[in-house]
């Protein structure tokens, strides 16, 4: 039997079914337009509940109470829509949050305060590569309309979910931890350090409920909020790059040639850094979820190269705003504090209000001629003493900005990914609840216990423990994408395999490069020495079954043949296959019964019908 073939046959209480009685059509159009009708009410009513997921509906995230209708223009010569692209733009821009989190601002402000423009073409070609990998991630969802937890939930063995799913959400609680921190952060200084380090810490638990209750006003005005945020980021940074000046001869120079002359080691790890903060492998999960909030009918092969072709422009647009955004911040401090020593900076501080707190940060053990160790909030200090307390103020919004949009992609990248790894939705405030309090129980330790440089170096591990998790999704995103039983015609082309397998390896030996760099410096012995090793062969493993998979998907017959692998690494005959996914997402939903056409707006609808 070939890979894929066929799909679950387990339906779930209250759920639709999902076997292969379901009716056929797929996004790839197969079947005639309309496809084929259920022969029964009861096989209709679970064509209408079945929304590829084993979830009823209504208990979805983000999408479940409504989906964007997509303007129908059946004029030929429009080879262009802006009413289109409007009303496929959102989903890639909530995805972008993730590269303008603290964490990616603060390895922005250090790489400009250590290789001053050097490295802006890392930061270019790393978003570029991030662009690649989401259009995958977006591609997926639309195609076959399961996200890509989803999908491993049908491709896996039930161990490598499980683990797949264990890595994802260190992923996630490695990211949430860096937004607690830059929040709190930006609390503390807004508040001219009268909320304490901790007391920002607890805010954010509260702060986030409140956003995420705002998703009861819908879809489009949930999306307008992030956009809103987005904004208030390009402006507060693009306000610092503006007072700033910094050279624009140096910036291009630095954005658009690949060389880095008289660059030591520090830099190097520097860039490697960039990479890592940027490409954050829970993302994936995240974008090829978001697609599915746009209503898009898979029976019809010219509808879903529509939406693949305007998610990529909007996710394009989106990337290359982060990219902006990120520009500015680099060129900010690259231009204020590179090469800049301890004593330089309360040189500037003198006689200014923000003095007594910058003597507190700006210390080393050198009689202060040490460069620079750039952090979140030395960044607002320096702004406020070089440009006036308003840049420190403007400077904490941003970064308030920032930490608050991507907290709440990050428990929408949750909530999907355990719906799709372990088919289960808890309510969304219980799962805000539980991963916040796991990021925030160790970061509140160490803001009551101990300094602001604790906090902040805290993000150079989180850095090295994402960019750890990045092979979980970046392989398994290959991989369905890359299989003709799961794409259908939308399947990658040989040319879309190598470039995408080959960034990959490029991205993951960066990654590891900065992982084992990060371990070197905690110079760890003995015991825990033995436990890394241990760690790493596992690692090493479990990555070597991924690829295998990887490989079996995109149809290697010699892998596929092979009995060791038919029984440890394929899926089982009940996994997805293109030719039997749902294909009735489309708002005007027309089914026949018997001798009976009804024609309604929405699934809930035809449902009634039916039950009629």
């Amino acid at each position: 039997m070939s890979l894929n073939e066929g799909y679950h046959n387990k339906i779930e209480p209250g759920a639709g079914s999902a076997g292969d009685d379901q009716a056929s059509g797929s996004g790839t159009a197969r079947s005639s337009a309309a496809g084929d009708a259920p022969t029964s009410s009861k096989e209709l009513h679970q064509q209408i509940l079945n929304e590829t997921t084993y979830l009823k509906p209504s208990k979805q995230a983000y999408f479940s109470d409504e989906k964007v209708l997509i303007p129908d223009d059946e004029r030929t010569n429009i080879g262009f829509s802006f009413r289109k692209l409007w009303a496929f733009t959102g989903p890639g821009f909530l995805m972008s949050i993730a590269y303008l989190d603290p964490g990616n601002i603060e390895s922005d402000l250090q790489s400009g305060a250590a290789a001053k423009y050097k490295i802006l073409w890392v930061l270019l070609w790393a978003t570029v590569l991030g662009l690649l990998m989401q259009r995958l991630a977006a591609r997926l969802g639309v195609v076959t309309g399961l996200h890509l937890a989803e999908m491993c939930y049908r491709q896996y063995k039930r161990l490598p979910r499980w683990i797949l799913w264990i890595m994802i959400e260190i992923a996630i609680i490695g990211s949430d931890m860096q937004e607690v921190i830059g929040t709190a952060i930006a609390i503390y200084l807004l508040s001219n350090k009268a909320v304490p380090l901790w007391g920002g810490v607890l805010i954010t638990i509260f702060d986030t409920f409140t956003f995420l209750f705002l998703d009861k006003y819908g879809l489009r005005k949930l999306e307008f909020l992030f956009g809103f945020l987005i904004t208030v980021m390009a402006v507060t940074f693009g306000y610092q790059y503006i007072v700033s000046a910094p050279n624009q001869g140096e910036v291009m120079e630095g954005m658009f040639i690949p060389w880095c002359s008289n660059c030591n080691s520090d830099v190097l790890l520097q860039a490697v850094g960039v990479v890592g903060a940027v490409i954050m492998p829970h993302n994936l999960y995240l974008h090829s979820a978001l697609v599915k909030s746009r209503d898009v009918d898979r029976r019809q092969p010219k509808k879903v190269s529509e939406a693949n072709f305007y998610f990529f422009i909007e996710a394009s647009i989106a990337l290359f705003v982060s990219f902006i955004i990120n520009l500015f911040v680099v060129a900010v401090f690259a231009h204020g504090m590179y090469g800049k020593t301890n004593r330089d900076v309360l040189d500037v501080c003198a006689n200014k209000s923000m003095y007594e707190d910058a003597k507190m940060s700006f210390t080393d053990k050198h009689n202060l001629t040490d460069i620079i160790n750039a952090d979140l909030y030395k960044g607002g200090l320096f702004l406020g003493c070089t440009f006036g307390a308003a840049a420190m103020y403007i400077w904490g919004v941003g970064i308030l900005a920032a930490g608050q949009s991507s907290t709440m992609t990050g428990t929408y990248a949750g909530q999907f990914s355990m719906e799709g790894f372990l088919n289960l939705q808890w309510p969304r405030w219980c799962r805000v609840l539980v991963t916040r309090c796991i990021a925030i129980i160790p970061t509140f330790c160490l803001a009551m216990f101990s300094q602001m440089e604790d906090l902040t170096n805290m993000n150079d591990i989180l850095n090295a423990v994402m960019s750890l998790q990045l092979p979980f999704a970046a392989i398994p995103t290959i991989a369905f994408t890359s299989s003709a039983a799961i794409m259908g015609e939308f399947v990658n082309g040989i040319g879309n395999k190598i470039v995408s397998i080959l960034l990959t390896i490029l991205v993951i030996g960066v990654n590891l490069y900065f992982v084992v760099a990060q371990v070197e410096t905690l110079s760890i012995k003995g015991g825990m020495l033995a436990l890394v090793c241990i760690f790493a062969a596992l690692y090493l493993l479990f990555n070597l079954y991924l690829v295998i998979h990887m490989a079996a998907c995109m149809g290697n017959k010699r892998l596929m043949n092979s009995r060791w692998v038919q029984r440890y690494v394929l899926p089982s005959q009940n996994s997805f296959s293109i030719k039997n996914a749902n294909s009735t997402y489309a708002s005007d939903v027309t089914l026949v019964v018997g001798d009976k056409t009804n024609t309604a707006k929405g699934l809930d609808t035809v449902s009634e019908k039916v039950a009629q």
